[in-house]
């Protein structure tokens, strides 16, 4: 395993980062307990869940999973995502960030967090309140860090304004959507974080499973695949025809290789210098074993450049490639 610094902060994390957002929703308590197994034997020691994810189901397994070995783990999890239709269960109020900090110690089965994110920005919210409050659980050694996930450029450089002006330590990492089909963080997000010291830990490497060559232009999707469910966040980005296409081009190219297309493309990210650790989410056991291998690949200049080829740095594979969980709102 690949061990590497987490932004300006001292914290050493693995290259992989296990995502447990299938836990307790497709991956059930034996599957995750061999997952979790089997991470801790391969030297993965960075772990991510978040409240929202099976409501706090994957919490919940992970707090059964983890109590032998909780201290050789970095765990993360995430809060501000709606857990009821009721008011003041959700985003940022420090009502809401206290009482779910305390939910989510409790169903993780331990005494602190080590690494709270804001799930996703919620722009008409009062930040200051929000970072303050984060503030004072780490004081109170509830969560020994922050970090954002979801978060643009510019809301990250508002959040360390704050945390100067209200004495808070800053957060230290962001969590982004990044991929060789998504290029986008080039623009500002990682260079905000570069700036700022901040760690990135992307998730969705292989672009929600078009990046690994499974998918074809004109062809109905597997049953039980993402696509074949018509996930709306799915549709609306990766699944279209140009990504499709740059995926059959590479997977054309991996071959030459002998190597995967998943694993070219999670050892792209990795190769990114400001990356620290790579999000896996794998749903079963021989899916969280075949994210291994990438931890070998070294891309040269050339399959760098044949990349570029295919998604212009700073761009995604083609126009209107944006998250429908996260609009834009200048207009």
């Amino acid at each position: 395993m690949q061990y590497r610094r987490l932004g300006r902060s001292n914290l050493q994390v693995s290259a992989l980062c296990l995502g447990t957002m299938m836990f307790a929703d497709q991956t059930d308590l034996a599957e995750a307990r061999s997952m979790v197994a089997s991470a801790h034997e391969h030297g993965i020691n960075f772990i991510d869940t978040a409240d929202v994810y099976s409501k706090g189901g994957s919490e919940e397994m992970l707090g059964q999973l983890l109590t032998t070995h909780r201290n050789d783990w970095i765990l993360a999890t995430k809060l501000g995502n709606s857990m009821s239709k009721l008011p003041n269960q959700s985003h940022y109020s420090r009502h809401w960030i206290m009482r779910e900090v305390d939910n989510s110690l409790r169903r993780l089965a331990t005494g602190h967090i080590d690494i709270l994110y804001m799930h996703r920005d919620f722009h008409q919210e009062n930040l200051e309140e929000a970072i303050y409050t984060l503030g004072d659980l780490i004081r109170a050694g509830k969560i020994r860090a922050f970090g954002l996930s979801n978060f643009r450029g510019w809301r990250i450089a508002e959040v360390i304004r704050l945390c100067q002006q209200l004495n808070v330590p800053q957060p230290i990492v962001c969590q982004p959507y990044y991929n060789l089909l998504n290029r986008q963080p080039e623009v500002e997000i990682l260079p905000a974080c570069a700036h700022y010291g901040l760690g990135v830990v992307p998730y969705s490497p292989i672009a929600r499973g078009v990046l690994t060559g499974k998918y074809q232009v004109g062809q109905t999707p597997q049953a039980g695949s993402r696509a074949a469910r018509n996930d709306k966040r799915m549709m609306e980005t990766e699944f279209r025809d140009e990504s499709l296409l740059a995926a059959q081009k590479l997977q054309e190219h991996c071959q030459t290789r002998n190597i995967k297309l998943a694993h070219f493309a999670t050892a792209w990210v990795l190769a990114n210098k400001h990356v620290s650790s790579v999000i896996a989410g794998p749903r079963t056991l021989i899916q969280l074993e075949d994210y291994y291998p990438a931890l070998d690949i070294e891309l040269s200049e050339q399959e760098e450049a044949l990349v570029d080829a295919l998604v212009t740095p700073g761009h995604s594979s083609t126009p209107g490639y944006n998250d429908p969980n996260y609009p834009f709102f200048g207009r």
